[in-house]
């Protein structure tokens, strides 16, 4: 679990991948290797993942079901790179949807301008998922994909989820998960942990980045524990609903 550790010496850290590292030094870390991935982002999630993460993507936004129509209705993609989830809500939202695009990766942010240059009703700003520099109750919706797990404290994100949502307003988070199909979990463990780090040498230049973000996702937590820490960050009516056998997650929550 990607949360902070404590040693006999009172030093905070943090896991980064299946190392310990300072938790004050984690972010440098992970923008870092964001840096390093941005050019090859999109075409590295499509190898990596056969093409799924746009299925689930999907269902992130189907479950999200926004409001149609010109009622103003506003989500905040964190961590949302290269749009991937931004775009898919404007898409299937009505006329008075806006959607606001926050990364704490420079690298990230300039990829998804690229992409989405004539995007209407979309804002990116850079900042960090833990300090959300945005007033409370400023959103209806918080969506979050495959960002939570590189977060250095993961508590304290889902606290600012909580603080910039309105009283009714819905968070979503996909994210890799554990496994829970059998022979599945081996055949996953085995392409992940192997092919994955190559196909990062091959495509992009880089096997210890994507051999850091197949790390990440062990650590990560499962389904139950990730529900209970949504719970406890003030969320009320938490589900989740497993994709391809667990490979992936979707966990839902309410500020009610």
């Amino acid at each position: 679990m990607a949360t902070d550790l404590k040693h006999e010496s009172g030093e905070q850290e943090a896991n980064f991948g299946f190392a310990s590292v300072a938790a004050e030094a984690k972010q440098g870390f992970v923008n870092q290797v964001f840096a390093r991935v941005a050019r090859r982002y999109d075409l590295m999630n499509d190898l990596m993942s056969g093409g799924f993460h746009r299925l689930w993507k999907d269902d992130l936004i189907g479950w999200l079901a926004p409001a149609k129509g010109p009622h103003p209705y506003a989500l905040l993609d964190v961590a949302g790179g290269t749009g991937d989830i931004a775009s898919r809500f404007l898409k299937a939202s009505g006329s008075g949807a806006r959607a606001v695009i926050c990364d704490i990766s420079a690298e990230m942010i300039e990829a998804g301008r690229v992409r989405m240059e004539e995007a209407e009703r979309l804002a990116f700003v850079r900042g960090n998922a833990e300090s959300l520099p945005f007033a409370s109750r400023s959103f209806d919706a918080y969506a979050i994909a495959f960002g939570m797990r590189n977060l250095t404290r993961q508590d304290a994100a889902l606290a600012e989820a909580f603080r910039v949502l309105k009283p009714g307003g819905r968070f979503l988070c996909l994210e890799f998960s554990a496994v829970e199909t059998p022979l599945l979990d081996t055949l996953y463990d085995a392409y992940s942990m192997n092919a994955i780090p190559v196909l990062g040498a091959l495509v992009a230049g880089d096997s210890a980045s994507y051999r850091y973000l197949v790390e990440s996702i062990r650590r990560f937590p499962d389904q139950k524990s990730f529900m209970g820490m949504i719970e406890n960050a003030g969320f009320e009516r938490v589900r989740y609903r497993n994709l391809t056998g667990g490979i992936a997650a979707i966990h839902s929550g309410w500020r009610l």
